[in-house]
C-alpha cells in the first residue's frame, strides 16, 4: 500500500505531537494549528498536484472550528470539480462524543471520527474502517 500524505489539526501541542507519533507509521504528515490554516494546507496541496490523502481534524479550534474548515474544505473540493474517491478522507477528532456533534461531522461530510484521548488503536481502526492501513 502507498505511504499516506497526511494533514494533523491540532491546536493543542501535546496532542498533535501524539497524534503525530501514531500516524507517522502510515506515511509523511504535515500540522496546522486552526481550522484557517488547515483549509490553506488542503487548498495548497490540490494545488501543487500533492493532495493529502487524510485529514485528521480536530472540531474545537482557535480562529475556524473544524466543522466549518471540513465544510470550506469540501466547498472547495467541489467548486474544483473534486469528487468521489478524489476527495481527501478526513477523520474529525474531538472530545466531544454525543450524538448531535458526531452526526454534524458526518453531515459535513467527514469519513470518520475518532474521541479523545487519542491511542494507537483508535486510529488504527479509523484506517482499517477507509481501508487505509497498510503501513509504509
Amino acid at each position: 500500500m502507498k505511504s499516506l500524505r497526511m494533514l494533523i489539526v491540532e491546536d493543542e501541542f501535546l496532542s498533535r505531537q501524539l497524534l503525530l507519533s501514531y500516524a507517522a507509521e502510515y506515511g509523511s504528515c504535515d500540522v496546522a494549528v486552526d481550522g484557517v490554516e488547515a483549509v490553506r494546507a488542503v487548498q495548497l496541496s490540490y494545488e501543487s498536484g500533492k493532495p493529502y490523502d487524510l485529514v485528521f481534524m480536530d472540531i474545537m479550534l482557535p480562529n475556524m472550528d473544524g466543522q466549518t474548515a471540513l465544510k470550506e474544505i469540501r466547498s472547495y473540493e467541489e467548486g474544483r470539480g473534486i469528487q468521489g474517491e478524489s476527495t481527501c478522507k478526513v477523520i474529525m477528532v474531538t472530545a466531544l462524543s454525543d450524538a448531535r456533534t458526531v452526526m454534524e461531522s458526518f453531515k459535513n461530510q467527514c469519513e470518520g471520527f475518532i474521541t479523545k484521548p487519542y491511542s494507537k488503536l483508535k486510529l488504527d481502526e479509523a484506517l482499517r474502517k477507509l481501508e487505509m492501513d497498510g503501513r509504509v
